[in-house]
C-alpha cells in the first residue's frame, strides 16, 4: 500500500471515529449532559450499546437500524453523521496535504459537523463548543506560521476575526431577527480560519454562507415550509459556506480576474 493511500485510508478511519463522537456531542452537549458519563446507550430502553455494536456505520447497517435489545428504530442520521465527517476529513487532507495547517482544519471540519446539526435541532450554538474553539484554532495555527515562517497568513487571520466579528455585530444589532448571537461568535472563529487562508477565501466564504442562507429560505417559502417570519437556524449556512470556500476561492478568482481581463 502506498504512503499516499495509506494516509487516506488513516484519515478516513479517524472521520469515522470522530464521526462517532460527533453523535454524542450532538445529542448531548444541547441537553447539558457529560460527554463521558453515562456510556453511549438507547434512549429507548437504556441499555447500554456494547462496544461491538457502536462500530461506525457498519453496526447500524447490521444492526439494520434498530436496537438490539428493544428494537427500537435509530436515525439514519447516526452512520450520515459518521460517513459525512469521514468524507469531509478526506476532502481536508487533500485540500491541505501533510502539512502543519492540517489538524486545525480538521478540528474545524468536526465542529462544523457538530455546530450545524445541533443549530438544526435547537436553533443554537453552543458557546461550550464555540468560544473554547477560538483558543484551540489559535493554538494549532499560530505554530504553523512559525513553521513556515508564514506570519503575514497569522496576521490576516487575526484581523479577519475581528473584521467578520464587528460586521456581524453590526448586522446583529440592524436585524436582531436574521442574526443571533451565536452567530456573531461563529463568524469571528471562520474569520480567523479563512483569513488564514487568503482574503479571497473570506469574502468567498462570507458570501456563500448568506447565498446559500437566502436560497435555502427561497425554496422553504416557496414550498410553503416556513414564511417570511420563521426562524431559520443561519450558521450551518455560514459553516457550509465557509468549508465551501476552502475549496472554490482558486478555481473562482481565477474565472472572476479572467472575466475582468477579457472585459477590459
Amino acid at each position: 500500500m502506498s504512503p499516499t493511500l495509506l494516509l487516506y485510508v488513516a484519515v478516513g478511519l479517524l472521520g469515522l471515529a470522530i464521526g462517532s463522537f460527533l453523535n454524542v456531542v450532538i445529542y448531548r452537549v444541547p441537553r447539558d449532559e457529560s460527554l463521558i458519563s453515562p456510556a453511549s446507550h438507547c434512549p429507548r430502553c437504556e441499555r447500554t450499546i456494547r462496544p461491538w455494536h457502536n462500530i461506525p456505520v457498519a453496526s447500524w447497517l447490521i444492526l439494520r437500524g434498530r436496537c438490539r435489545d428493544c428494537r427500537s428504530p435509530i436515525s439514519a442520521r447516526y452512520p450520515l453523521v459518521e460517513a459525512s465527517t469521514a468524507v469531509l476529513f478526506l476532502a481536508i487532507t487533500w485540500r491541505f496535504g501533510v502539512s502543519v495547517e492540517l489538524p486545525a482544519y480538521l478540528y474545524l471540519a468536526a465542529i462544523a459537523v457538530a455546530l450545524a446539526m445541533i443549530d438544526f435541532d435547537v436553533q443554537r450554538l453552543p458557546d461550550s463548543i464555540v468560544l473554547p474553539s477560538y483558543v484551540v484554532g489559535v493554538l494549532l495555527l499560530m505554530p504553523a506560521g512559525a513553521a513556515d515562517g508564514n506570519w503575514e497568513s497569522a496576521v490576516r487571520g487575526l484581523v479577519a476575526m475581528a473584521g467578520l466579528l464587528f460586521i456581524y455585530t453590526a448586522l446583529f444589532f440592524a436585524y436582531p431577527g436574521g442574526i443571533g448571537l451565536g452567530d456573531v461568535k461563529l463568524a469571528g472563529l471562520l474569520g480567523l480560519y479563512l483569513g488564514w487562508v487568503s482574503w479571497s477565501s473570506v469574502l468567498v466564504g462570507t458570501f456563500a454562507g448568506f447565498l446559500i442562507g437566502g436560497t435555502v429560505g427561497t425554496a422553504l417559502i416557496a414550498a410553503r415550509r416556513a414564511t417570511g417570519k420563521s426562524a431559520i437556524p443561519f450558521g450551518p449556512f455560514m459553516l457550509a459556506g465557509a468549508v465551501l470556500a476552502l475549496f472554490v476561492t482558486t478555481p473562482v478568482s481565477h474565472w472572476y480576474g479572467h472575466l475582468l481581463t477579457r472585459s477590459t
